[in-house]
């Protein structure tokens, strides 16, 4: 029996216990992964959820602006200069007209300013006015009221050097980028 109890201690104690331990320890090791990853996952749909809230009611804010949406499409299938004269004629009906009188108008296709850094087709429109200060204010609220594609690039005001037209009167020069679909 001493011949062998070098054996049986080895191989009937010391490797099945050695394998116990090996395997409690990748069990203990498997354990830890599992719940490293189920907080993960838990972490990732938590996120999931927070985003698919959001995302939500950011598809319920867009669908309330719809309307809104398709206005905007129908206001840039408009050709922009004929759009703005005839927004300009329905102003000046409202106003008075020793106040406001369109001198000039020109459009012209090429892109300038901020429209030239686009890829957005856009024209760019110049229009000129005289009428007193509180008269050119409403009628430029108005318009780009009406027109909210129009981007104002330029603006200038100068005295009217004509001694026979009132000093009330001012020259004012505009200069917008008419963004078009």
């Amino acid at each position: 029996m001493n011949l062998y109890r070098q054996s049986i201690a080895m191989f009937g104690i010391v490797l099945p216990a050695l394998g116990c331990v090996l395997f409690i320890a990748l069990g203990f090791t498997l354990k830890s992964q599992m719940l490293d990853s189920l907080s993960n996952k838990q972490t990732l749909f938590e996120s999931f959820k927070r985003n698919r809230t959001k995302a939500l009611e950011i598809e319920t804010k867009i669908t309330l602006h719809r309307p809104q949406i398709s206005h905007w499409a129908v206001l840039l299938a408009e050709e922009s200069s004929s759009a703005v004269n005839t927004h300009l004629r329905a102003i000046a009906e409202t106003l008075p007209p020793k106040e406001f009188q369109k001198t000039a108008f020109e459009r012209n296709n090429t892109k300038a300013g901020i429209g030239s850094a686009t890829a957005q087709p856009s024209s760019q429109l110049r229009i000129v006015f005289r009428g007193t200060f509180r008269t050119m204010q409403r009628a430029f609220l108005e318009l780009e009221t009406c027109m909210p594609q129009l981007q104002l690039q330029e603006f200038r005001i100068d005295p009217n050097p004509n001694p026979q037209i009132p000093s009330t009167l001012l020259n004012f020069q505009v200069n917008y980028t008419a963004w078009e679909n």
